[in-house]
């Protein structure tokens, strides 16, 4: 069953959008791949008592290949990836940021830039909502990838890239690593440092972060300027702790997830755990990872033939994982996941089967339960919960 919400005029909002939402309702965008047949950004209601994402959007956004969504700390702001790169419908990577209506939630375009670089995979905010970083992951080996820097005004417009930096790849693997490709960047929790994992080079690339000193190089290289990960393991999303105190990485290639305690601009590893040991290249090729709000359980996507998500718990002292769980995601290529915002359910965007499914969730054990809705959705690349104002 393929996707029908595109046949929607972009940008209209439905009649629920005029009605007052019930307390259990929150709104939720899906960024997308815009090959198939989806337009871009949907903005949907969800129902937490039940778990039921609405049957028609509130919104449809018009974008290309909107893949990845950031919004800013008060939720004002939507700050978009338009993964494009040549042989695409538009082969120019770009930037996109959108204005969100407190009341309504409604999003409205304010600006647009270049990324610098092709399939732009990522991005972030500082700390203090000053700059965007943003992650060119460049499918091909020419030119390669790229992190660029953006400046962002008070209202969200997004100026020009005012500083790039790549990195020598560590050509392990002749198909994957032959050049960079940075695929996450996200500052420290204390908003001094910059982190850059790139899939190309093995390594996650350390700079401290200072546009005062320097607003045309708010970047430079932290000492030491890198974190080593093991050959043709592929880091792609790294995660802090709530408390800063550790970090979790994913390395893509290698399906394992390494853990830090994390001090000061220093990423020390003090675990590596497998989530496909002794099975085939197949299997590996982990994507996502997200711990709970209270900071007791962390989850991972797992893709290739795999297709899971496995559940761990998390030692508050030290950050190490126990695994708990590995479930079937119920479809193919889970490249996003996100806990809604009251902790009972999990929504898995599952790429390549065109499908966002929803789990039920034991927010006592961390365990997840039995699926409670499949929504029917072309190319879903990433989920984001907007707090009510």
């Amino acid at each position: 069953m393929r996707n029908l919400w595109p046949l929607l005029i972009a940008g209209s909002i439905g009649a629920m959008g005029i009605q007052a939402a019930a307390a259990e309702d929150w709104q939720l965008l899906v960024g997308s791949y815009t090959a198939g047949q989806s337009q871009g950004i949907y903005r949907l209601i969800f129902d937490s008592s039940t778990g039921q994402i609405g049957p028609k959007p509130l919104q449809v956004i018009k974008s290309e290949n909107p893949s990845w969504l950031t919004l800013s700390q008060d939720q004002r702001h939507l700050f978009v990836v338009n993964e494009n790169g040549p042989g695409q419908t538009d082969p120019v990577g770009r930037v996109s940021s959108y204005a969100i209506d407190p009341k309504t939630h409604a999003l409205s375009l304010i600006s647009q830039v270049q990324s610098l670089g092709n399939e732009p995979t990522h991005s972030s905010l500082s700390v203090d909502g000053s700059h965007l970083f943003v992650s060119n992951y460049s499918v091909a080996e020419d030119p390669g990838g790229t992190l660029a820097v953006l400046p962002v005004s008070a209202d969200g417009t997004l100026k020009p890239v005012v500083q790039m930096s790549s990195h020598p790849a560590s050509w392990v693997n002749a198909e994957r690593q032959m050049s960079a490709h940075v695929h996450s960047t996200v500052p420290s929790p204390d908003g001094k440092f910059v982190f850059s994992n790139d899939l190309g080079a093995d390594k996650v690339f350390a700079y401290r972060f200072d546009p005062k000193a320097n607003p045309e190089l708010p970047l430079t290289a932290s000492t030491p300027a890198f974190v080593q990960l093991p050959p043709g393991s592929g880091p792609r999303h790294l995660l802090f702790s709530a408390d800063g105190k550790h970090a979790w990485l994913t390395m893509e290639m290698s399906a394992q997830v390494a853990v830090f305690d994390y001090h000061d601009g220093q990423l020390v590893q003090t675990q590596m755990v497998d989530l496909a040991a002794g099975q085939p290249v197949s299997d590996k090729a982990a994507a996502a990872l997200h711990a709970s709000a209270d900071g007791k359980f962390l989850y991972v996507s797992n893709r290739g033939t795999a297709n899971q998500l496995l559940v761990f718990a998390i030692d508050p002292a030290t950050g190490h994982l126990s695994e708990l769980q590995r479930r079937a995601v119920e479809g193919d290529h889970p490249r996003e996941f996100s806990l809604d915002p009251s902790g009972k359910f999990l929504l898995i965007a599952n790429q390549k089967s065109n499908q966002i499914v929803v789990v039920e969730r034991d927010a006592r054990t961390g365990l997840l339960g039995k699926t409670v809705q499949k929504l029917p959705m072309d190319a879903p690349s990433d989920l984001r919960f907007l707090l009510r104002q």
